[in-house]
């Protein structure tokens, strides 16, 4: 006999479903009645309602759970700080990357000042028992100063050109906020680029730099992966 289907508590929808459901939103550029039609073709009835609740509550955690499992970054970490308008009031997103343009942190904040930039640089390193070799910002003084007292040892480079990386990863979130039709709130947009960013970062390998052969293989493991945090048998 078939086995039940693998269920979240309080949940009545199989959990193959609700990590189905919240992969589409954070893998494609895909509206919530866009996925409810998609689920629909299959014989899954379920509201764009539900399905946006099944986001906000999953995706964090599963964006977590991926955390935890993602391998050290490399030692030069790119920061670069983009505005956010929400509600009519302007807000930064401050942005980490690695150099090979993989996100590692992400804070929504209201000021770009060097207070602002401490406390960004202090969520990034919470948790962590090693600092980079190197960061590399844009000509925003408050890096300076952030640097000089959070990450004394730590080598400062300043170049508008060498932060590309950076500033390209905005690129996305962009494309994200129109869709969206721009974030509601600083909250839900904290709450979801964080989630999106770790998500789609996970299946997004920087594919030019590797291999046909050896992206098959990495995406291969991304789902290996993501069906074991996401509480989903694998397939055979």
């Amino acid at each position: 006999m078939p086995s039940e289907p693998n269920t979240y508590p309080g949940y009545r929808f199989p959990a193959e479903v609700i990590h189905h459901a919240t992969w589409l939103y954070h893998l494609f550029r895909l509206s919530l009645r866009d996925i409810e039609l998609i689920l629909a073709e299959r014989g899954v009835v379920v509201s764009h309602e539900s399905i946006r609740r099944w986001c906000l509550r999953f995706g964090t955690d599963f964006a977590a759970k991926l955390r935890k499992r993602r391998p050290k970054p490399d030692d030069t970490w790119h920061m670069d700080e983009v505005y956010l308008k929400i509600n009519g009031e302007l807000f930064y997103l401050w942005r980490a990357v690695d150099q090979h343009g993989v996100v590692l942190d992400i804070l929504v904040q209201e000021r770009r000042n060097a207070a602002a930039a401490k406390r960004f640089f202090k969520c990034r390193l919470a948790g962590l028992k090693y600092e980079p070799r190197r960061i590399v910002t844009d000509g925003l003084r408050s890096y300076g100063v952030a640097q000089r007292e959070v990450l004394p040892g730590v080598q400062h480079r300043t170049s508008r050109y060498l932060n590309n990386r950076a500033e390209n990863s905005h690129r996305l979130t962009r494309r994200r906020e129109r869709q969206m039709q721009r974030f509601k709130s600083p909250e839900q947009a904290q709450r979801f680029l964080s989630a999106h960013a770790m998500i789609y970062g996970h299946f997004r390998p920087r594919q030019h730099l590797i291999t046909a052969d050896q992206y098959r293989r990495s995406r291969n493991k991304a789902f290996r992966t993501w069906w074991q945090e996401t509480c989903v048998p694998m397939l055979a």
